[in-house]
């Protein structure tokens, strides 16, 4: 069995070994065991179906939320030699028949469906003639109410698995699930004792940073000057941000791209296509893209605006690096995003329940934004995975940071929210601070406390930011919710009282990138060119990770180009010529 399934899968897929993680997961479905498998992004899921859909004798069903990418997926998975089809909204009603007559037939090994597709009980019964002999059920954290990205579509599925009359093997797949998520995945989709695979969080390639810029749009049109070439995806919080932000880099003479549901179905298929294709290397958009976006060779993430909470952070910013090469993602943090965020959640039908986690899951986002520790440790502890080895030194504050003695400054901070009995928030206790005349510190009487004016010296927004900094260190604690009252908490006493010194870390600029040379140039331009002729992603041709070991490497026949990483059999056959002509001319 081993051995077959290597050789499938170096001939289909160019790979020899398994990412960490893929190799259980896909034993446990050739055992025809129900499966949850919870993969980072980069992690290869779509592999783990996609080679068991070689081996078992019937038919793969792969549910998928992501319409817009079927098509790009199946062709990739033909030019694999991997027969596979897809059934949208794209298709008349007569192109769906002739599809599911070829499956019937047996001429597809996977075909792809969109969740929705199961609310027709029309469609359900052309369903039932199908040889299945998995289901692969992509994104599932979506069909969980307290996961990030509910959708109500996804509740079908396990309705329509219980009305077959022989049950597949049901496989579940996603990037980011809690605990809570994973049981929720299980009882929603019926899954019979399922072996359940979560395999670590950890993308070692991405360097994580935060930076307080005033102004963001000149820290990106600075970042793009010195990454000229690279790849990125630029998310901002709302329609208008992004238009904005687009006019602005396009005025400073850069080529982006822009995406967001207020385009037309034609616009965004065009900006879409053009960040997958290479036209345009950077696109502005708002968080209606990505998700699906299977372009490795991403090498930034920046954030224009803070997230709600960090499940959908990572899920973002894990959009780069899929190729295993360094890359950034950079939240550009402003204090006026958290009001931007509550009022979202205000603007909700949301239960109080529901609330409240939202409220919670913005308090571990904002603490992410002002600790001084390990951002890559605290990303790993949320999702209760423990940093192995210590601190990545790797991420914003781990490197180049310089440790300052704030113990007076905290002092005074934590006296005045004693003297203000606990019962405030940040901005209140800043103003008292500053020697704020605001009407409310005057009708309080709070311009009347010793604290009142003791951090003159400080921007009023510059105190927000070290309270803060103070609740993300544990120094002081938020109650949550939409108005949070700051406390102070058992690690204050000793800080207080002159028995412990506070020292905090100041954070640093991250490096720019080298630029690839010559070889790895001409490699990309041969790509861009077979992708433009056959009408695919360029990374559907080789990734930049495959590319760069070309570079690296430069085999010098057909037969060492086949012990390049990502380099199959089909794909040597169809390409490998042409790319060993470039190698040539380089060597």
């Amino acid at each position: 069995m081993q051995t077959e399934i290597s050789q499938i899968m170096k001939k289909h897929f160019g790979f020899t070994d398994f990412k960490p993680g893929q190799g259980p997961v896909v034993a446990s479905i050739m055992d025809k065991r129900d499966t949850v498998a919870v993969l980072p992004t980069g992690g290869g899921k779509s592999l783990c179906y996609q080679l068991p859909a070689l081996m078992l004798p019937g038919l793969t069903l792969v549910i998928s939320p992501l319409i817009a990418l079927m098509k790009d997926q199946v062709d990739a998975l033909n030019l694999q030699g991997i027969p596979a089809s897809f059934i949208n909204s794209s298709l008349s009603g007569s192109e769906v028949n002739h599809r599911l007559f070829l499956a019937k037939q047996g001429m597809f090994r996977l075909l792809y469906i969109a969740p929705e597709r199961l609310e027709s009980e029309l469609f359900n019964q052309m369903l039932t003639d199908l040889p299945l002999s998995l289901v692969a059920i992509d994104e599932a954290h979506c069909i969980s109410q307290w996961g990030h990205d509910f959708r109500p579509s996804y509740m079908q599925i396990g309705t329509w698995i219980a009305s077959l009359s022989e049950r597949p093997i049901l496989a579940a797949f996603t990037a980011t699930a809690t605990a809570r998520v994973r049981q929720d995945i299980i009882n929603g989709l019926g899954l019979y004792e399922p072996q359940v695979f979560v395999n670590s969080f950890d993308r070692p390639n991405l360097r994580f940073a935060v930076e307080k810029s005033g102004d963001r749009s000149r820290y990106i049109s600075q970042f793009l000057k010195e990454h000229p070439g690279q790849a990125g995806i630029i998310y901002a919080a709302t329609r208008k941000e992004v238009d904005t932000l687009h006019e602005q880099l396009t005025k400073k003479g850069f080529e982006v791209a822009r995406y967001h549901a207020g385009m037309n179905g034609s616009e965004r298929s065009q900006a879409q296509d053009d960040f997958i294709y290479d036209r345009s290397q950077v696109i502005v958009a708002t968080n209606a893209f990505g998700l699906g976006i299977d372009k490795s060779n991403v090498r930034f993430i920046i954030h224009h605006n803070m997230p709600r909470h960090l499940e959908a952070y990572y899920q973002e910013a894990g959009r780069a690096g899929r190729d295993g090469e360094p890359s950034d993602c950079i939240l550009l943090y402003h204090a006026g995003d958290i009001q931007v965020q509550k009022y979202l959640i205000e603007q909700t039908d949301l239960t109080p329940e529901r609330k409240a986690v939202e409220y919670e899951k913005l308090s571990s986002m904002i603490k992410y934004c002002h600790t001084s520790g390990c951002l890559r440790s605290y990303i790993l502890d949320y999702f209760n995975e423990a940093m192995p080895g210590g601190d990545c030194d790797n991420c914003s504050n781990c490197i180049e940071g310089e440790l300052q003695d704030v113990t007076i400054e905290a002092q005074k901070v934590f006296s005045c929210i004693y003297r203000m009995r606990q019962q405030y928030g940040s901005s209140l206790v800043a103003s008292v601070l500053a020697g704020s005349r605001q009407k409310r510190v005057i009708q309080l009487g709070l311009d009347r406390l010793s604290t009142y004016g003791i951090m003159s010296d400080w921007k009023h927004a510059q105190l927000v930011e070290f309270i803060n900094r103070l609740i993300a260190e544990g120094y002081l604690s938020s109650s949550g919710g939409r108005y949070p009252v700051v406390m102070l908490t058992s690690r204050t006493r000793p800080i207080l009282r002159g028995e412990e010194k506070l020292w905090l870390k100041m954070l640093p600029i991250p490096a720019p990138q080298p630029a690839n040379d010559d070889v790895f140039a001409a490699l990309r331009e041969l790509r861009m060119t077979i992708a433009r002729q056959e009408k695919v992603p360029p990374y559907v041709v080789f990734t930049d990770a495959t590319l760069q070991e070309m570079a690296r490497r430069l085999p010098h026949n057909m037969s060492e180009m086949l012990d390049i990483s990502g380099v199959g059999e089909v794909k040597l056959e169809r390409y490998g010529q042409r790319f060993l002509e470039v190698l040539q001319n380089h060597s």
